[in-house]
């Protein structure tokens, strides 16, 4: 599970949502690859890095559709 608020990025593209929600790796994953136009990746701390490179691989298969 995937606290939105640890993750400034992640939890722009969730707007629509609590700052408190706590999301499935699943989904956060999908929200990245559907709003990935809306991503500053320069914005993206290093934490949230790893953790889009973890969604890549086990959601992805090692693919960020983009």
């Amino acid at each position: 599970m995937i606290a939105l608020s640890q993750y400034p990025q992640l939890r722009f593209i969730a707007w629509n949502r609590r700052d408190t929600d706590v999301i499935d790796e699943a989904e956060a994953f999908a929200l990245y690859e559907s709003n990935w136009r809306f991503v500053d990746v320069n914005s993206m701390t290093a934490d949230e890095h790893r953790l889009l490179d973890m969604l890549t691989k086990e959601y992805g298969h090692g693919v960020l559709l983009v």
